[in-house]
Parts: structure tokens; C-alpha cells; sequence
């Protein structure tokens, strides 16, 4: 037999297998899909006394990180209907005993780049039968249960939780190590439970950052202890967070803190102070930043006590926000103000400065105050088209504007965020799902080294439109989209992806329609109102139907 037919019946042997992967993959209903999945075609049922193990961790969960993670799994599986089954006439072989966590650190500190892989395991004909999930860390042990609780379905003629399509192994960690949310409470104010909301949902579908915009021009709901006037820019009394309350959200967990939320529920908190340019509502407290009592933004460049504030700032920050990036803005900065107000004209002119120069000086000063309370940056991408040569080499280049930034960013060896306007951004309710899903945050960056440079991706809920009457439907399900890209999209064959990776048998977004449908229904039975996936975003119903039709 010639070489070149070998060649060609392997190519196809390869091809078949790509393609049964393709066929089994496109029966499984998990969102994010991971990276290796091995599944049968049996069932075992949830026992009624469904136990977490931990012997053989090497991870203590002193703070209950882990302990609370297994309560929400057991909440979530079982919220939908109550389990009405006598186990007493079950047969045992076929019940799941419980869940058996290892964790290999005993560290449960949350940073970015924290390992987040996980494997799991659900084995037939074992006695007793336990669930196997092993962890590198409690945070994707906590991804391993989220994708547990997914296998999980009620059955409506035992009336018991049954996990489908055993025997099962997992193997699973993120494409990228941030993918990220921003919402927005300075246009309008959301609650605090809302806020929990939104993070409770992050979990679901594996996101990993809350970008917090708190503040601007519109309003400044945070308490800043250190200025204590500059929540005076809130909308109300009633439409604020106390630094008590961004500790509660945000704080990294210690022995004595149980109230972390979004620790608790591996969640980094990015905050956000857009200067110069978004800072209107500061002034109000403190008219002095303001250019003038005409003209109120930017920020004064010219007054030592506008950086004084900054520092404040982000001092107060340091004791609550602990991830390691701060985001400081720097987008749509009309400097017209600085040329127009008299003394920061005469200001300019003693400097030397231009307005384009004036600007540069506002954001490297920023730069350096976050950096000395131990802070890395991130810059909107305005910053980098201005001035990119100048910026601190810690700063993240967050692009928005269009496509083309991200490979310019990490070309110049900086890191980069994607979040595309034309593509991630949630209040733009004519961008699809479908969009969502193929926006390609790598597009045109083919260097290994330049890629690891792009360290993720983010959508973006801007909230001029939005408040807490329809921030859900508004971010789901097209959020879920680009969180099945940041996850793992690459089915493991046991040979060499010599051809065509997985990812290119997913470009067509009808390939996962009906995997996404099902995941929103999931989401409105957890209590998350993710909108019906036909038409734009946010959404109502068409008409009477099935939720997985629509």
C-alpha cells in the first residue's frame, strides 16, 4: 500500500473521529462546554442523603468556601420540584451517594491566573457510588460543581434528581483567565441584592470578574472615607453603597469574613474610576475639581488636589478591592474645557503642555498613584491609541472601539482585554447571540507569545437603559455566548489535532442553538430572567410555547 493512500485513510480515520465528536458533543447540554467530555448512556439517582467527602484534600476550607459552594449545588438541583421518592425501595446500586473532593492547595486566595481546571468523574457499578471531582484549587472545584449540577435533572416518574448519560469524565479549564461582566451603577443605581443576583448568575455560566464602573458623570454612589463629601454626586441619599457594603460584595476571604459574596463563588471584583473624563458627579462634593462652575469636566489637570482625591481614592480601595488590577478609565476625553478656562490655560502654558500633552500627564500621573498603592492598570483603549509608548508596562489595554486594537496591544507587548463594541456590548440590543458567539477575541494574532498576552475577554452592560427591572434579560443569554468561547471549545481526540481544531466545527452558531436554549431555560429555572433566544436582545416571548423553542 503507497504512502500517500495510508496518509489519505488516516486523514479520513481522523476525520470520522472528529466528526463523532462533533455528533456526541452536540448531545450534551453543559455550558460551557469543556474542554474533554466522556460520557454513557445510563443513569444514577441523587440518595437522599447526598454527602460531600474531602478525605485525602490537602485544602482545609477553614473559611467554608467549598462547604457553601456543595450547599448552593444541592439548592440548585433541587429548587426546580420537590422530591417526593421513598429511597427505601430504590435500589442502592443506582444511588449517588455523594460527591468526593480533592484538592491539591491548601491555598484559597483569589487572584488573577489562579488555576481554575478541574476533573470530574461519575462511575457506574461502584459500591458505594460517589461523584470523584479533583481540584488544583477549591475555585475550580467550584466549576466542577457547577458543571455537576448540570448533569443533574429531575426525573418526573421517580420524582428523584437523576444524573443522565453516566458513566462520566470531565476534563476542563478556562481558554482564557479573564472573562469578565461590567455593570454599571452610576448611570443607574442597582441594588445590593441585584448586584448578587448578577454574580450568583456569573457562576452559572463561569465568568470570573465583575467589572464594577461605580461611578460617573451621572452619579457617585460610593462612600470614599477618606473625602467624605464626594458621595454628595449620588442620585439620592437612599441610592448608595457604604464601603461596609463593597466589603461585603468584594472582600477577600479571611478566617473571620463569612459574608464575601463574591469570593465566596470564585468572583475577582475589577473597580473602576473613569478619569479624566467621567467624573462630573465628583464635583459635586468637591466643586473645586470641576474646571469651572460652567464647565465641569474633565477633572481639573491643573489642581494638585484632583490627584490628592485620586489618592484618597484608591487608598480607601486598597483596603477593600484586592484583585490585582485597577480599572482607571481614560476614554472619551474632550479636553476643550483645559483650553477654555483661564488658569488652566495659563497652567498649560507654563507647562508647555498641548491638550493632547495635558492628557497624557492626567493618565501617567493616575497610573503611578495606582501603582504605588500596589495596583496594575487598566486603561481603556484611547489611552494606547494616544500615547501607547508612554503607558506604564503593568497596564492592561482594555480595547472597545472595533477590531484591529487587540493585535496592535500585544504586538507592542502590552496585555490586552477585548470587549468590542460592535460585538460585546449587551446594551446594544441588536447585537444577536449568534454575534455574541462568534466574536473571536484572537482574530489575526497568531504569535503563541502574543496570544498568551491577551488575557481575555469581557461583556459589557452599560447602564444608560438598564436598572433593576431588566438587567437579567438584558445580559443573558447573549453574555452566555462569549463564555462558551472563553471556556475550553477543543474536543480531545487521542491523537494530534493535525487539521482542523474542534473550534472550527463550532463556527456556525446553529450548532449550538439548541445546547444555549437549553442553558437559558436552566438559568429562568434558577431563578435568573434570561431572555428567549429569537430575536434582539431583551427580548419577550413571541408567542405561547415551549421556553426551549424560543
Amino acid at each position: 500500500m503507497g504512502k500517500i493512500t495510508v496518509q489519505r485513510i488516516f486523514l479520513g480515520f481522523l476525520l470520522q473521529l472528529i466528526g463523532l465528536c462533533a455528533a456526541d458533543l452536540n448531545r450534551l447540554n453543559i455550558w460551557p462546554m469543556p474542554v474533554s467530555v466522556q460520557y454513557g448512556h445510563q443513569s444514577l439517582y441523587l440518595s437522599k442523603e447526598f454527602v460531600l467527602k474531602t478525605e485525602g484534600t490537602k485544602y482545609a476550607d477553614a473559611s467554608g468556601i467549598l462547604k457553601d459552594g456543595f450547599s448552593r449545588l444541592l439548592d440548585v438541583v433541587e429548587a426546580a420540584h420537590v422530591i417526593e421518592l421513598n429511597y427505601s425501595h430504590f435500589d442502592p446500586s443506582l444511588l449517588l451517594q455523594g460527591i468526593h473532593v480533592v484538592i491539591l492547595s491548601p491555598n484559597d486566595e483569589l487572584q488573577h491566573g489562579v488555576d481554575e481546571s478541574y476533573k470530574l468523574l461519575v462511575p457506574m457499578n461502584r459500591k458505594p457510588v460517589y461523584a470523584h471531582l479533583e481540584a488544583q484549587t477549591v475555585y475550580g472545584a467550584l466549576h466542577g460543581l457547577q458543571t455537576f449540577s448540570q448533569c443533574c435533572q429531575f426525573n418526573f416518574t421517580s420524582r428523584v434528581i437523576e444524573v443522565r448519560q453516566v458513566p462520566w469524565t470531565i476534563i476542563d479549564q478556562p481558554r482564557f483567565s479573564y472573562r469578565g461582566l461590567l455593570i454599571d451603577t452610576s448611570r443607574h443605581y442597582q441594588p445590593l441584592p441585584m448586584i448578587k443576583r448578577v454574580i450568583d448568575s456569573m457562576v452559572y455560566a463561569k465568568l470570573n470578574v465583575l467589572h464594577w464602573h461605580i461611578v460617573d458623570s451621572q452619579s457617585f454612589p460610593l462612600e470614599i472615607p477618606s473625602y467624605p463629601k464626594i458621595w454628595d454626586g449620588a442620585y439620592s441619599i437612599a441610592e448608595r453603597y457604604t464601603m461596609a457594603d463593597a466589603a461585603e460584595i468584594v472582600r477577600q476571604v479571611t478566617y473571620s469574613c463569612f459574608s464575601c459574596y463574591a469570593q465566596r463563588r470564585g468572583i475577582n471584583v475589577l473597580a473602576e474610576i473613569d478619569v479624566p473624563g467621567h467624573a462630573l458627579s465628583w464635583g459635586t462634593g468637591y466643586p473645586s475639581l470641576w474646571p469651572s462652575k460652567d464647565c465641569k469636566e474633565p477633572l481639573d489637570v491643573s489642581n494638585e488636589f484632583t490627584f490628592k482625591v485620586i489618592d484618597g481614592i484608591l487608598s480607601d480601595f486598597s483596603k477593600v478591592f484586592k484583585y490585582r488590577f485597577i480599572h482607571l478609565g481614560g476614554d472619551e476625553v474632550n479636553t476643550s474645557c483645559w483650553t477654555t478656562t483661564p488658569h488652566i490655560r495659563n497652567w498649560l502654558k507654563q507647562r508647555g503642555f498641548n491638550e493632547s500633552e495635558a492628557y497624557q500627564y492626567f493618565v501617567l500621573r493616575a497610573q503611578d498613584i495606582a501603582l504605588s498603592h500596589g495596583y496594575e492598570i487598566v486603561n481603556w483603549e484611547e489611552t494606547f491609541n494616544n500615547f501607547g509608548n508612554k503607558l506604564s508596562r503593568k497596564t492592561v489595554v482594555h480595547n472597545w472601539l472595533g477590531g484591529g486594537v487587540a493585535k496592535q496591544v500585544v504586538a507592542a507587548g502590552l496585555r490586552c482585554i477585548v470587549s468590542n463594541q460592535d460585538k460585546w456590548y449587551l446594551d446594544h440590543l441588536d447585537t444577536t447571540w449568534q454575534e455574541f458567539y462568534m466574536n473571536e477575541p484572537l482574530t489575526n494574532i497568531t504569535d503563541p507569545k502574543q496570544q498568551k498576552l491577551l488575557i481575555g475577554g469581557e461583556v459589557c452592560m452599560w447602564g444608560e437603559h438598564i436598572d433593576g427591572s431588566d438587567i437579567e434579560q438584558t445580559i443573558w443569554p447573549r453574555a452566555a455566548a462569549a463564555a462558551d468561547l472563553s471556556f475550553g471549545l477543543f474536543c480531545h481526540l487521542d491523537v494530534e489535532r493535525l487539521w482542523t481544531p474542534y473550534d472550527k466545527l463550532a463556527k456556525d452558531p446553529r450548532q449550538i442553538t439548541a445546547r444555549l436554549a437549553h442553558f437559558r431555560c436552566l438559568l429562568n429555572q434558577r431563578g435568573v430572567a434570561a431572555a428567549p433566544l429569537a430575536g434582539p436582545g431583551r427580548v419577550a416571548p413571541e408567542e405561547p410555547g415551549s421556553c426551549y423553542m424560543q
